[in-house]
This record gives C-alpha cells, sequence and structure tokens, in this order.
C-alpha cells in the first residue's frame, strides 16, 4: 500500500501525478491530517482568551473533521484519475504533522510515503520547519517528495538546467 500525503496544494497535486506514473494500479491511501479545534486551542499560549470567544468547539471539530474528508477525497479521486487504485483517509493530528504521517505509515504498513515538497503552510514552514523534510527524518520506509511543476521550473531556472516532473 502506497500512502499519499494530501493537502491540496500544487505540490500535493504533483504527487499524486507522479505516484500515478510510478506505481500505476496500486492500491493508494490519500491521507489529510487535520487537527481539531479543541486540541488546538489547547496548545496555544492565550488558550483563555480563545475559549472564553468561542461557544462550541464541537462545531468547529465537526466541521475541520469534514473538511479533511473532503480535501482527502479529493486526494483519491486525483489519484484513481492517475492510475491508482486509492481510497481516502483522515488522521488527526497527534503530536506533529510528520511525527502523524510517519505513524500512519507504520499502523498501515506503506511501502513508501508520498508526498509534496511543500504544502499550504509555505510561510510557515519557513519559520517551523519543513514537514515532508521531517518525514524523511523519521521514516523508517522509504519517503517520495515531488515539489510542484512551477517549484521545479523555478529551481530549474535557478541550476540553469531543464527539469521533467510530470511523468
Amino acid at each position: 500500500m502506497i500512502l499519499i500525503c494530501y493537502d491540496g496544494s500544487d505540490d500535493a497535486k504533483a504527487a499524486v501525478k507522479q505516484a500515478g506514473a510510478l506505481f500505476d494500479g496500486r492500491p493508494t491511501t490519500a491521507l489529510n491530517v487535520w487537527e481539531p479545534f479543541s486540541s488546538l486551542i489547547l496548545r496555544t499560549p492565550a488558550t483563555f482568551d480563545l475559549i472564553s470567544g468561542v461557544s462550541d468547539t464541537v462545531d468547529l471539530d465537526n466541521a475541520g473533521r469534514k473538511d479533511a474528508e473532503r480535501i482527502a477525497q479529493e486526494g483519491a479521486d486525483l489519484a484513481r484519475e492517475a492510475g491508482l487504485d486509492s481510497s481516502p483517509a483522515t488522521a488527526i493530528r497527534s503530536l506533529s504533522v510528520a511525527e502523524t504521517i510517519v505513524a500512519e505509515g507504520d499502523r498501515t504498513d506503506a511501502s513508501v510515503i508520498v508526498m509534496g515538497s511543500r504544502g499550504l503552510g509555505g510561510l510557515g514552514s519557513f519559520f517551523l520547519g519543513s514537514v515532508s523534510h521531517a518525514v524523511l527524518q523519521r521514516a523508517d520506509r522509504p519517503v517520495m517528495v515531488v515539489p510542484s511543476q512551477a517549484v521545479a521550473e523555478r529551481r530549474s531556472e535557478k541550476l540553469g538546467t531543464a527539469t521533467k516532473t510530470d511523468g
């Protein structure tokens, strides 16, 4: 089984496409990692101020879960279009996003973890560290990291070389 990390970003879409080109027909899971609002506010220094302004975190958590399920389904649909036998899955962030991904790879005994080089939190990854880098450092199985076409082209221009990431 191939675990594809999917957050809806261009890099995640490129990773799905590349996985389809390399692993045609193989079973995959499109995984979206999410964090319930109720957990997020407990990690925030201004917890009391946030809690006092929110009357019902259950509704926010349900909305977050539904959004994660929608994104995972989108990833599974894209994977099927790319020729993979894919199903959606979500995981609640337990420690870090990277540790959650590695744990899901272990839980499903994934033969490879596939992910984009950058997700939707570009500026955040600058300050907090790259999720893909952290997965590479923690995983005990192969990890394939795929940049979006735009990122690959920018890197190619800087190096003065041509790259091809579309299969």
